[in-house]
């Protein structure tokens, strides 16, 4: 078995997944609360920028006040620098630049993943890394003061380095650290604390809360609280067994920190294991991302994680923020009240998530992820029909409500963390960090090109462009049903087993084989491909 437990791993990790999440939202992310604000031009520029409360545009409440507040700092610092504001199109210009960066930073920071914690090591890439938000706390805290809307924009970028580490980092780690048993569990841990970053960014950007013009420096940097205590509970924790052992070959290392997660001085087996995956690997390094693209034998592992982690971002998550406002206007529900039925949407998802959590060690990651996409797909097309017919049939305005709470359950259920899970469960030691590389690299670009390309998509395609996204979800769903088998309660070596033994069943005639299916799941059985060996060349 893996080495670990629940006792010890889940106390350390809610935090860089919770600041990660709060901030990708106080911000009022471009697929989220700031997108129905971004074309929402200022009114003429006062004097100072401490001043621009007046300036706020009709954005509504909650979070999108937020995004007003900051758009007039911009615009009033504009006009007490150059004496003139900034028109529409330089403002909204601007404040897309403040959003997207948080993207491009996440992107620089999955791409540093492999060299931290071939470095530092697991727990120590994640204390490093939470320095960084101290840092963007302070600029974003005090750009106000000093009237630099640049700061707001460096403490974005460095926020989005952190998150794109940890997002990469935390399921490394603890997909290292817990037994099989629990590695579903464990694994989808962040998804959860994602989901109440989320919502407790949605309840502090309440303008009875943190929403009101003279709080939004002190509510972008309310970041610095997780980080700080991430900071504090990471010393508290061992570094990943399996990094000591395997690629430090810290044995006594290793073995303490087994004593120390699993709470018992009985670990020889899990040595064992883990040596036995050492051996293997003896003859490799730790590869580069490069070297796992040009590996044939890891191929399929490889572009099932690219699938899964693209398919995460493009399957229409984040764009459904984009009509949220107005799906919930239109069924009647006041202007005014918007703000508290979205942060019930982030009810749900907390809610989905650990139905998702408590769920996945009994059902397994394929029903999951499959049911998961499947929904979303089914839900983003009644999205589609709904909007196209509730100017003839008033009673689909509630239609299309349903659809947004069923797209944001089945995400959160499934898709939202099970791809972090699974890019450590398919690969081994010594490529699993350029695993991770390639994965978050392509979740933040994925990330980038959706909250870019879909206002386009929308003014040209409507209601329509919807349908992209049922596409999406649905071959997803389909690659996952016919491609990638379970790994339910199976160790690494077990599941390298499977791939390795797939490899050599579709290099031969389908006649010479028999083809099952893996429980029921419509893959490739494990012991038919180990009694079907002898008949392959």
């Amino acid at each position: 078995m893996s080495p670990g437990g629940s006792r010890a791993a889940l106390p350390c990790l809610p935090f860089p997944s919770f600041t990660s999440s709060f901030f990708h939202l106080e911000m009022g992310e471009t697929s989220r609360a700031a997108a129905p604000g971004l074309s929402s031009s200022p009114s003429p520029p006062p004097p100072s920028p401490r001043s621009a409360r007046s300036l706020s545009p009709p954005l509504g409440k909650g979070t999108r006040d937020i995004t007003g507040h900051i758009k007039a700092f911009y615009n009033a610092t504009w006009f007490q620098r150059y004496g003139q504001g900034l028109g529409p199109a330089p403002l909204t210009l601007l404040y897309a630049l403040t959003v997207s960066i948080f993207a491009l930073g996440g992107l620089g920071g999955s791409l540093l993943v492999g060299v931290l914690v071939e470095r530092y090591g697991r727990n120590g890439a994640l204390s490093r890394s939470a320095l960084l938000v101290l840092l963007a706390g302070g600029f974003m805290g005090f750009s106000r003061e000093v009237a630099s809307p640049e700061m707001v924009i460096i403490g974005r970028s460095i926020t989005g380095i952190h998150s794109g580490i940890c997002l990469s980092v935390v399921p490394l780690y603890l997909g290292e650290i817990a037994p099989k048993n629990l590695r579903g569990f464990l694994g989808l841990m962040p998804s959860i604390f994602i989901c109440l970053g989320v919502f407790s960014a949605q309840v502090l950007g309440l303008p009875e809360l943190l929403g009101k013009d003279r709080f939004w420096p002190l509510f972008l940097s309310v970041v610095v609280v997780p980080a700080s205590l991430q900071l504090l509970l990471l010393h508290c924790f061992p570094e990943s067994p399996r990094y000591l052992l395997i690629e430090r070959n810290d044995v006594c290392g290793a073995t303490k920190a087994l004593q120390r997660f699993l709470g018992s001085p009985e670990v020889q087996d899990v040595i064992e294991e883990m040596q036995e995956e050492q051996r293997s690997l003896s003859s490799m390094e730790m590869a580069s991302v490069w070297q796992l693209l040009r590996e044939r034998s890891l191929r399929w592992q490889t572009l099932s994680v690219a699938v899964l982690n693209a398919g995460m971002q493009l399957s229409g998550i984040d764009a459904i923020w984009f009509y949220t406002n107005t799906i919930f206007e239109n069924a009647g529900i006041p202007v005014s009240q918007i703000p508290y039925t979205t942060m019930g949407t982030g009810a749900i998802e907390v809610v989905a998530g650990l139905i998702g959590c408590f769920t996945i060690e009994r059902v397994g990651r394929r029903p999951l992820i499959i049911t998961g996409f499947c929904a979303m797909g089914v839900c983003s097309a009644g999205i589609t029909i709904s909007l196209l017919l509730q100017a003839a049939l008033p009673w689909m305005r509630y239609v299309s409500v349903a659809c947004v709470v069923g797209i944001i359950a089945g995400f959160c259920m499934g898709p939202a963390g099970v791809p972090f899970l699974m890019t450590a469960e398919l690969f081994m030691q010594s490529h699993r960090p350029a695993a991770y590389i390639v994965g978050g690299s392509l979740n933040w670009l994925c990330n980038f090109t959706v909250g870019f390309i879909f206002p386009f998509l929308q003014m040209s395609a409507g209601a329509f462009c919807y349908l992209v996204f049922c596409g999406v979800c649905l071959l997803v769903a389909l690659y996952v049903y016919l491609i990638i088998p379970e790994t339910k309660n199976k160790t690494f070596m077990e599941i390298s087993h499977i791939f390795a033994t797939r490899r050599s069943v579709l290099s031969v005639p389908a006649q010479l084989i028999g083809m099952r299916k893996l429980d029921g799941y419509g893959t490739l059985e494990s012991s038919s491909l180990e009694g079907s060996g002898s008949s392959l060349p």
